[in-house]
This record gives structure tokens, sequence and C-alpha cells, in this order.
């Protein structure tokens, strides 16, 4: 198979446009030519007036070899196929089911390893299915009624499924896991582009298709869920795990223990602390969430001429201050809505959702600054936990369990904000205008507006005055780690640390992908 890098052409080109410009940059007729398959996707707006799409392509000819001979320089290159491979199976003895908690991408994609290899995987998750999930959160968004175990965060997919469903991650994949996702989720359903775009994405309204059809494949290859099921006690002995409580009663009997726990499950963590599982206190970020109109980002990224052809645009944004802090932007939400995301009774989050073709209007994202262990008080692992759980009550409070509001002009000044500007705000739940200025610590406020006036040299009008915030944006990713060894496994025996709540991952990919990494090392150890 023939890979060939670079290949440009402008925005509005065919699909004969491709097939031509990769005949040229071979050498070969239409004869030769066999197939042709896009490996990825991307978009060049460094010029405005010269906008394109670059193309890393595959290409199968005839007599390869051949063909590759004729043409010198780095853009073409013979490569094999990337095929992912499960280890072989170990031969350590099991009776008993592993046993994940959490039906997020890792345990989901975790279990789905595990079914499909004849382990026949007890998945167990706090919440309900997508569908009644699903029902939960818009009765939450629209009558303010919360479920604690079953909201944004917690259910079937994961905090993920009420998201953007970006799927771009920077985890380095020489073994082929990232493409073996994918390919997953395509095959349940989401998007075929999903597989090549430099940026793919699903949609809360894809994603809530897809999760349940990966769940009934797990249930077909002979993997089981129970749906609220909250893991509420472990049984350790002799520094192995012998059984785990489920909903303070039952105990089911397990020497595998995959804890895909998610990133909210701040209960879990401290009966993981009480029962003595070591973990720390990691770094995370928090700030708000920022909308501006959608078609100002557009023009910015792609000029007048693109923003009325090219998708919704994102962007990526950091900044390093000189007080050791770093300002960023993050889960970037084109067209989407900022979502009340809360998962505690009398405590507040937010976070970004967009609809597979992200039409709200609005471009939203997490401007966040990052705080370590040294901000929280105390130096007990659970600190970061009670740092957002502090942050969350005053939202809360601040806006009489509605989404604090505040225009960026007023966060400035600090006065509370009396009505929008130039645009309204997208969101998922109900909103109220709040001192959001009084929410932060001092130092971290500044941060956060150091950050955004320097974004505006990067996007213009970035730091327009009628910029919305939202607030709290606190669940960025795990406030805690849960140690593993290069075997995946924690000093407890049998219990494998795995996805973004153990503090692994940042994100659905690098979950997922996660998830696959902790199944090969169960595989690769016990016998079905």
């Amino acid at each position: 198979m023939i890979q060939i890098q670079q290949v440009k052409l402008p925005i509005t080109h065919t699909k004969e446009d491709l097939e031509k410009k990769v005949r040229k940059i071979l050498k070969i007729d239409k004869e030769q030519l066999l197939s042709l398959e896009i490996a990825r996707k991307s978009i060049d707006a460094r010029k405005k007036e010269e906008l394109s799409f670059v193309y890393t392509i595959y290409a199968r000819t005839r007599q390869e070899q051949k063909v590759l001979k004729k043409i010198h320089g780095t853009q073409v290159s013979l490569v094999k196929d990337k095929n992912y491979t499960l280890p072989d199976k170990g031969s350590l003895k099991s009776d008993i089911p592993p046993i994940i908690a959490g039906s997020g991408p890792a345990g989901l994609f975790c279990g789905y390893m595990l079914s499909k290899m004849g382990y026949a995987p007890i998945i167990i998750e706090r919440g309900g299915m997508v569908e009644e999930r699903t029902k939960d959160v818009t009765s939450f968004w629209k009558e303010g009624i919360l479920k604690p175990e079953s909201n944004v965060s917690f259910g079937e997919g994961g905090a993920g499924t009420f998201s953007d469903g970006k799927l771009n991650t920077l985890v380095k994949d020489p073994v082929g896991r990232n493409r073996k996702v994918l390919e997953i989720f395509i095959k349940h359903g989401a998007p075929k582009e999903i597989a090549y775009d430099a940026k793919p994405h699903i949609g809360t309204d894809k994603l809530t298709e897809v999760i349940p059809s990966i769940r009934r494949e797990i249930e077909d290859m002979g993997g089981k869920f129970l749906f609220h099921t909250c893991m509420t006690d472990v049984k350790i002995q002799n520094g192995k795990i012998r059984a785990i409580q489920i909903n303070h009663g039952e105990w089911l009997d397990t020497n595998i223990l995959i804890l895909a726990i998610g990133h909210s499950a701040r209960d879990t963590f401290f009966m993981l602390k009480k029962r003595q599982i070591p973990m720390t206190a990691k770094s995370f970020a928090v700030g708000f969430r920022v909308e501006h109109p959608q078609d100002m980002i557009n023009i910015s990224q792609y000029g007048k001429s693109g923003a009325k052809i090219l998708p919704p645009a994102s962007y990526k944004l950091t900044a390093n201050l000189l007080n050791g802090r770093g300002v960023y932007s993050f889960c970037m939400c084109p067209g989407g809505y900022v979502v009340n995301a809360s998962s505690c009774e009398k405590q507040l989050a937010v976070n970004g959702m967009s609809y597979y073709k992200r039409d709200s209007g609005n471009a939203n994202s997490a401007i966040i600054v990052s705080v370590t262990p040294k901000d929280f008080e105390g130096e007990e692992p659970l600190s970061g936990v009670k740092f957002q759980e502090k942050l969350e009550k005053s939202a809360y409070s601040m806006g009489q369990g509605m989404i604090p509001q505040q225009l960026y002009g007023d966060f400035k000044k600090k006065k509370i904000s009396s009505s929008y500007g130039a645009f309204s705000s997208c969101t998922c739940g109900k909103s109220s205008f709040a001192p959001l200025h009084q929410l932060l610590p001092e130092e971290i406020c500044r941060s956060f507006i150091e950050g955004m006036e320097s974004f505006s040299g990067k996007i213009r009008d970035f730091n327009r005055d009628d910029v919305i915030l939202s607030g709290i944006e606190s669940r960025t990713s795990s406030p805690v780690r849960i140690p593993r060894n290069e075997w995946f496994e924690s000093s407890v025996e049998g219990i494998y640390p795995c996805g973004e709540g153990a503090g692994y991952a940042g994100g659905i990919m690098s979950a997922a992908m996660d998830g696959l990494k902790v199944a090969e090392a169960v595989i690769s150890r016990y016998a079905p």
C-alpha cells in the first residue's frame, strides 16, 4: 500500500479532482490505480485567500514497487496496514467474571474487548441506559430536578455522551488502538468521516444511538450490564481484591476489578481511600465556559469566503503566563450549547455540548487556568475533590440553582450583568446573571483575564465585552490519580485503574484507548 502525504486541493475540489491529483503524483494512468482511501483530511487556513484541504491518502496500484521507483522525495512511501491485534490469552485461571465499574468510554471499550475474547465481563453502572438517561437529563434541563445517579455525568456512555463527541487525541498510537476505536464507533452508526477527519466528532444526538448499539453487541458476545448498580465497598484480603459490594447490599465475588469510574465519582474516591487504595491528588484546571457568535469564529479562522462554505470552525488556544500558570481552551464546541452538568445536590458545574450539525449559532469553549495541589487546602489525596466541591457549591448558590453567567466586560469591572450584548446565550438548563468574578481565587481570575486578552491577539475580538461567561467549569479532568504499575495494576492485586477517573485519560478517545490497554493487560494474564 502506498501512502501519499500533503495532497493539497482547493476547498471546492471534487472527488475526481482528488483522484487526478493522486494519479499525477504517482505518475500512473487510471487503469493502474486499484483503490484510493482517505487516511486523514484537514483544512489549511493559513492563507485565507487560498483555503485548501490537505489529505493523506492510501493508494493501491499495480506493481507498487515499480511505481515508487519513478518518484523522488518523502511525499510518497510504501506502508503496511496497521492492524490492531490483541495479545495471546494468559494461563492464570479464574472462574469468576471480571467486573468493570463504569460504562463510560474506558469501561465500555474494555468490556467490548474482554467480551470479544470470551471473558464475559460484568459491567456495572450507577446510572441508567442511554434511553432512560436522556429523559432524565432533558427533564433536569427543563425543570431543574436533578437525579444524582442519572445525569450528564452518570449513566451509560459516561460524561462524553452529553458532549460534542470529539474524538481527536494527542495520544501516540503505534499499535492502532485509535483506529480500532473509530472502527467500532463507525460499525455502530457513527459517521464514516470520523475515520479520517483531523478533528472528528460524532455529536450528542448520534452518540445516544451509537452507545446502545455497542452495548447490545457486548451482550451478544457474552458481556453483562447491571444498570442502577453502584459499587459501594470493596473486600480486600491478603493484598488481593476478593469482592465488591453493590448498592450497600449484595456482594459480588471477583478477582479482577477494572476501575473505570469516571472523573465525577467522588463518593467512590472516598470509599477507595477508606479502604486504603493508594491514590494521589493531581493537577487539573478550572475556569468558565465562554460563548462567542459562531460566525465570528468562522470568519476569523477561514475568512469571509471560506466561512460561507466550510463547516463551523473550531479553535485551540494556549498561553503560558509569567506566574507559572497555563491558560488554555478545552473541549471547544462549534455551534454548541453550554449545559448544566451537575451531578450533586446543591452543587453546579457546566460543560459544553454540540449536536452533529453544530448549528446552535454560538461557539463555546472552556477557558481554563491550571491548578496544582499547592492550590488545594491540605495535602491529602482528595484535596482536589474538595477544591472542586467548594467551587461548585458557590456556583450553585450564586445562580440559585441555575447556571451563573456574566459578560466578560462586566467580569473585568466586577459588576453583575443585567442583559446580554449583541448575541444571547445558548444553554441547556436555566441561567441567571451572577458575580462570577467572586467565584475563583483572585490570582486565578487575574490569570483568566490575562489569557483572554492574550487570545485576542490570535482571534480578533476574542476579548469583546459581550462574551458570555458561564461557571463553573471544574471537571476538566480527574482531580485524582490511582497509581498503577507497568502491568496496569494497582498495588492491590487484581484492581486495574482505568480511564479518565483514575487519572490516565482526558476525553473520549484517550479513555477508550486506555480501556483497550487494560483489556490487553487482563487478557495477557488470565485465561477466559
